[in-house]
């Protein structure tokens, strides 16, 4: 009788501890629930300064890879999401459990010796599943906010990346367009068309010869200037293989006008001289005129003499500057004795 008055003292000790605080103590073991490692996340590639960086493949490589991390980083994230989710019902409903098993206190004594003691087991395993639960509630927030932080710096490390990329590709599309546009202008000078009938019509600086009456070739010595008005006319050598051109500086707001009849070959933008029209006025002639503003005709528009082309551009400190050049067979001539100079 006294040895089963010792374990019910021992027993009671436990309800009495259990019920004095109400909320599970520290286990004195560890617990056998699986428990994450939490290692800091392996550091992403360091992203490569964008004038250092790679370039083609390799940098789309690059990008694959932090999209293949952040895959994962996010498949892993929203796993913890549920699992939390999971260990949250679980531990309210243990709470609510332990809660009212703690509330029972020494009542299952009226049951006699052995129900107190299966009672204060009951207790025991409540509170050590109820603990794993918080510890493992408390595991997964540490490993979401590691993962959270990783995707910060892959999103910060890939960011400067895809801009390069970005300005890559732009920068890609821009010389492809050059490349174009220097081929259409190079196309250009493949074929001549014989300008359109038209009638003879009177220009800014006087008449304009009839250049279908006795061709191109007839304006030697009179072809009119391609700027109405004053303007000072300088001879420049563009290169070895263009030759000769003339840069007609003219006062604000020059227009430059076909000084002949003919076909509008080229209508656009080169690197070299900006906007640019070439019009095809037959037995291969052909006139070019560089540095607009904008072209005011299209390609395979037929246009008669002094035709409107475009604004002049302005040129350095020199204010408007039209480059102007005269080709046969699409080799440059010197266009000064055409116009008389």
């Amino acid at each position: 009788m006294k040895r089963r008055l010792i374990l019910l003292g021992g027993a009671g000790t436990v309800l009495v501890s259990s019920v004095a605080f109400g909320v599970p103590a520290a286990p004195p073991a560890p617990i056998d629930a699986p428990n994450e490692v939490l290692e800091a996340p392996a550091p992403a590639p360091r992203a490569q300064e964008p004038a250092r960086g790679p370039i083609g493949s390799d940098l789309d490589v690059m990008l694959k890879q932090y999209e293949a991390e952040e895959k994962t980083t996010r498949v892993e994230l929203d796993a913890i999401e549920k699992e939390r989710g999971e260990v949250e019902a679980r531990v309210l409903a243990r709470g609510r459990t332990y809660y009212k098993q703690v509330r029972a206190g020494l009542l299952p004594a009226g049951g006699g010796f052995d129900q107190l003691v299966d009672h204060a087991a009951k207790v025991e395993r409540t509170r050590l599943a109820l603990t794993r639960d918080l510890e493992r509630q408390t595991t997964l927030e540490k490993r979401k906010a590691l993962l959270n932080e990783r995707l910060a710096k892959l999103k910060a490390d890939r960011t400067p990346l895809e801009v390069h990329r970005e300005a890559m590709a732009e920068a890609r599309s821009a010389l492809q367009q050059a490349e174009e546009r220097k081929a259409a202008f190079d196309r250009a000078f493949d074929s001549s068309t014989a300008p359109p009938d038209y009638v003879a019509i009177y220009g800014a600086d006087g008449p304009v010869n009839d250049s279908t009456q006795q061709g191109f070739a007839g304006l030697f010595g009179h072809l009119p200037f391609p700027i109405a008005g004053r303007a000072e006319v300088r001879k420049v050598e563009k290169s070895a293989e263009h030759g000769p051109a003339l840069e007609l500086i003219a006062p604000k707001g020059a227009v430059a006008r076909a000084v002949a009849a003919g076909t509008v070959a080229f209508a656009d933008r080169v690197e070299d001289d900006g906007v640019t029209v070439i019009i095809s006025h037959g037995d291969k002639f052909f006139t070019v005129y560089g540095n607009l503003v904008r072209t005011d005709v299209k390609a395979g528009e037929s246009i008669t003499p002094n035709t409107a082309l475009g604004p002049v551009a302005s040129h350095g400190t020199d204010g408007p500057t039209l480059h102007f050049e005269l080709r046969r067979n699409g080799q440059s001539v010197d266009p000064g004795p055409w116009l008389g100079l």
